[in-house]
């Protein structure tokens, strides 16, 4: 082995240690926000037990000033929630429904959002390390030099032809071999 693929060696092993680092961070950010799930789910189980039953819902009334019910057109509201009376409300934390959880299930959820982030991870490291687009990379940037040296000549050019022309308006004395005897 020479030292070009010792180096990228280390480069590929660092990159692997890091990968490594950012899925055990995941997963323990992961696991503390389960946790706190599940322990504010329990809280809430605790807090309905505590409550009494709900009374029944009433039927639905109409505007203010009419009597009893109305049947309203269904092209008129849209429905955003359940309207069932046996149906208790679900807890959701971030938007998240949250419901009791065992531990497997939990350990299942964990594995799975882990594998899902690893793999896009490895995904855009494996397409951004391609050889293709080290080949794009390494074209744009030829091109680039070029441009860029080919900026530098005309500017060059430029400046010389200035200092020639300002050369030619005032020219100094002496300077060609002649002397004004």
């Amino acid at each position: 082995m020479n030292g070009d693929q010792v180096g990228l060696w280390m480069t590929a092993g660092g990159a692997v240690a890091l990968v490594l680092l950012v899925v055990c961070a995941q997963l323990w950010r992961t696991s503390r926000r389960l946790v706190a799930r599940v322990e504010s789910l329990e809280a809430l189980e605790a807090l309905e037990a505590e409550r009494p039953a709900r009374p029944e819902r009433p039927e639905r009334l109409g505007p203010p000033g009419t009597a009893g019910p109305v049947a309203a057109d269904p092209s008129s509201y849209v429905i955003t929630r359940l309207d069932d009376a046996d149906l208790d409300p679900v807890a959701t934390v971030d938007g998240v429904v949250s419901a009791r959880i065992d531990a497997p299930m939990f350990a299942d959820i964990v594995a799975r959002e882990t594998v899902i982030k690893a793999a896009g991870l490895a995904h855009g490291l494996r397409r951004a390390l391609s050889a293709e687009t080290r080949n794009r990379i390494r074209f744009e940037m030829k091109r680039e030099v070029k441009r860029s040296r080919k900026q530098r000549r005309a500017d060059m050019k430029a400046a010389l032809r200035d200092v020639q022309a300002r050369e030619r308006a005032h020219p100094v004395e002496g300077q060609d071999g002649e002397d004004a005897a």
